[in-house]
């Protein structure tokens, strides 16, 4: 079980790895990283400024793989989509709390996990990445509220129906998966995927820890394509996490 940022940096030393990362504003920051990240071994990085060129260099082998790093959201995601023949993309973050163990968060674009099917792909996708990194998946469903809330609003109630059918369809699967109602704070106690009620609650949820909580965001793997992909926030003071991430998946991939 990972339970901080530091493991990752110490686990993923792989100077074969090729990562390639883009940089479109604020250039120095990204060149800093990639200097870094290169003297830690954590792979041979390279600068993209294209993000179309960074996403074909990922689909064609050219790279193991990419982080986003300063290139434009949009511009990389519609890339992507493109590229891969994907009709959206779907990401989970890994967050780390100011004092507590890395947790997994999906979704986190505020236009994702507003069906239960699609909180379920969610499900799916992320129980096979965690497995991948020899991480047990632990999940836990967050709602709109506490059980008692029901009949308080529509919208809550809704949360709450929506997060014990997904829980019974998991525990029929065979996951160890736990409705933790709203309670967040529980929840990353012994839980490391953490399900949010639908995409504009779990992107405040990252803004909220990252940028008002000091927390760390090493990056939102995307999880609906063959390859590894790293998102990150430009106003990151530094990649050499989200680069190790990228190292660290594309190395278990290859095995």
């Amino acid at each position: 079980m990972m339970h901080s940022s530091e493991i990752i940096l110490e686990k993923c030393r792989n100077p074969e790895s090729r990562i390639g990362i883009g940089a479109k504003i604020d250039k120095a920051k990204v060149k800093r990283s990639v200097s870094t990240a290169n003297k830690r071994g954590l792979g041979h990085t390279i600068i993209f400024e294209d993000p179309v060129e960074l996403v074909w260099a990922l689909r064609n082998g050219e790279i193991d793989a990419a982080v986003r790093g300063t290139l434009d959201s949009t511009v990389s995601m519609q890339a992507i989509k493109e590229i891969f023949k994907v009709e959206r993309v779907l990401r989970i973050a890994l967050l780390q709390p100011p004092k507590g163990p890395l947790f997994f968060l999906a979704p986190v674009g505020v236009d994702e996990g507003w069906t239960i099917e699609e909180k379920m792909e969610f499900i799916n996708l992320g129980t096979s990445l965690l497995n991948a990194i020899g991480v047990e998946p632990r999940i836990g469903v967050l709602s709109g509220g506490r059980f008692g809330d029901m009949g308080r609003h529509p919208v809550v109630d809704k949360t709450l129906s929506d997060a014990e059918e997904i829980t019974q369809r998991g525990i029929a699967a065979g996951l160890d998966i736990k409705n933790c109602e709203i309670l967040i704070e529980d929840a990353i106690v012994d839980r490391n995927l953490i399900l949010a009620p639908d995409g504009i609650s779990g992107n405040l949820i990252f803004r909220t820890l990252h940028f008002l909580g000091r927390g760390k965001a090493l990056g939102a793997i995307v999880l609906n394509i063959d390859r590894v992909f790293i998102d990150t926030s430009r106003a990151k003071s530094s990649y050499v996490d989200s680069i190790a991430l990228a190292s660290a998946l594309s190395g278990r991939r290859k095995s």
